[in-house]
């Protein structure tokens, strides 16, 4: 098998040849069909997420194909296309796991950081972490729902019975979430860097009611806002445009430090929320609804040689929705 590996935070990730992997009991074995390029990726390679095992095959926006299963593994078959997530494994024991936050596990293992992932030609997964596909969608459209889809889904779900919602970063989860809110009859409020009018212009033709820099406010309050860009200064930002008792919920792994605001910026029980993980339930009922909402990801294809700079041009905003690599 081929790979891109990171053997140094902040360095470039390298092409290697490498033994096929064997699956282990309740594991199976996918060729990688293609893999999403998550914002998640990037804290890896660029170590703001600390403790990676290395050295690592980030990616954990997976659709594969399943050629190997190990002992035990019933649920799944040969042949069949599957998601692989973030959320690689859970211990199954701990408080979080048995109180149905699996999401919150003391003991995870995240694909892509402390498992290898999918920026390779194939690779090993917890057979019970992996998600049938089906047949219908492209494996291009369908692996940014692996993770920007799934984080947007939990960080919408976050937002409660909220109709008005902000969306800052307008990025792969956002374009996605957009058109779920849509499909919801809410209205959507997309927040971008200052003067990105290319941008808002794609933010429009999801349907977004308003779109605008990250520094305006809207034109009404809104009763919630998601945060996808990794920006602490957003969070004053956000509270600022919500009516009382609205939410902000934070959607990333990893965030910038937020800096001080005055009480008063919170007050009247606004709140703010953050978003971990997700669970496998998350997945299944995203995935599920998904062809019913006709979501269509807008991506752009990279060889999986070119993993570099797909992450260097996710870095720098060079285009709409999502990064594919495709080996």
């Amino acid at each position: 098998m081929f790979a891109m590996r990171l053997h140094k935070p902040g360095t470039p990730l390298q092409w290697e040849e490498l033994p096929d992997p064997i699956p282990g009991p309740g594991e199976i074995r996918v060729k990688v069909l293609a893999c999403g390029v998550c914002r998640t990726d990037l804290h890896v390679v660029d170590g703001d997420l600390t403790h990676p095992q290395l050295p690592v095959t980030p990616g954990h926006e997976i659709v594969g194909r399943i050629d190997a299963l190990g002992v035990g593994v019933s649920t799944l078959a040969l042949g069949q296309r599957v998601g692989i997530p973030w959320l690689g494994h859970t211990c199954g024991h701990c408080p979080y796991c048995t109180s149905h936050h699996e999401n919150l596990c003391d003991h995870p293992v995240f694909t892509g950081y402390t498992r290898d992932g999918g920026y390779a030609t194939m690779a090993v997964a917890d057979a019970r972490f992996a998600f049938p596909l089906g047949e219908d969608g492209s494996d291009i459209d369908l692996a940014p729902l692996l993770c920007a889809g799934l984080i947007g889904w939990r960080s919408l779900a976050k937002t409660g019975d909220a109709q008005k919602v902000g969306l800052y970063g307008f990025g792969a989860a956002a374009h996605i979430i957009a058109q779920v809110l849509v499909w919801q009859k809410k209205e959507v409020f997309a927040f971008t860097r200052p003067g990105d009018t290319k941008t808002q212009n794609f933010a429009k033709t999801l349907g977004a009611k308003w779109t605008g820099g990250s520094d305006e406010q809207p034109p009404e309050p809104l009763d919630a806002a998601i945060i996808f860009a990794p920006t602490g200064s957003l969070v004053p930002a956000a509270l600022k445009v919500l009516r009382k008792g609205g939410k902000v919920v934070c959607a990333g792994i990893h965030m910038s430090e937020i800096p001080a605001f005055s009480y008063d910026t919170l007050w009247e029980e606004r709140e703010i929320v953050s978003v971990a993980n997700l669970t496998r339930q998350d997945g299944l009922d995203f995935l599920s609804l998904a062809p019913k909402i006709g979501i269509r990801t807008t991506t752009t294809r990279y060889a999986l040689k070119d993993a570099n700079q797909a992450l260097d041009d996710l870095r720098h905003g060079r285009f709409d929705g999502a990064a594919v690599l495709v080996p």
